[in-house]
């Protein structure tokens, strides 16, 4: 539960370099099976978006690398399944974070948005696991 952190005096592509080197590093250690990340939020100011699709296309191109399969989802998918509601406020999300996660211990609020996003990927693909498994035909033979 931690944070590649970039040096903001440092020019975009160093920043970049920074992030897709740090979470190679993360990658290698932790051998994640699948990833998963939020989908793009356009803020008022247009440069803060245009950085943040920049950084979001190197962890893209990071699990690509990786070999992983990677699921977006929306901003409102994560607070409803995290909090319950899609309205949440940051706030709350790492609140409920904290209490799902004790072990996290104390988490910057990126730490905690990341774990969220997690914590939805891991419910939502265990629903999916069960559903597919629910609709898979029977082998022959044996009664549905």
């Amino acid at each position: 539960a931690g944070v590649v952190a970039t040096d903001p005096a440092q020019d975009l592509a160093t920043r970049l370099d920074v992030l897709y080197r740090g979470l190679r590093a993360v990658l290698e250690r932790h051998r994640p099976s699948a990833a998963a990340v939020e989908e793009t939020v356009v803020n008022v100011n247009a440069d803060s978006s245009l950085k943040l699709g920049h950084a979001r296309g190197v962890v893209l191109l990071a699990a690509a690398h990786a070999g992983l399969a990677v699921t977006e989802y929306a901003s409102k998918t994560v607070k409803r399944a995290v909090v319950g509601t899609g309205a949440a406020e940051k706030r709350q999300v790492a609140m409920m974070v904290r209490v799902l996660l004790p072990v996290s211990g104390a988490l910057s609020a990126d730490a905690a948005d990341a774990l969220a996003v997690a914590i939805c990927h891991a419910h939502h693909h265990a629903a999916a696991t069960r559903l597919s498994a629910a609709l898979a035909p029977s082998a022959p033979g044996v009664a549905g």
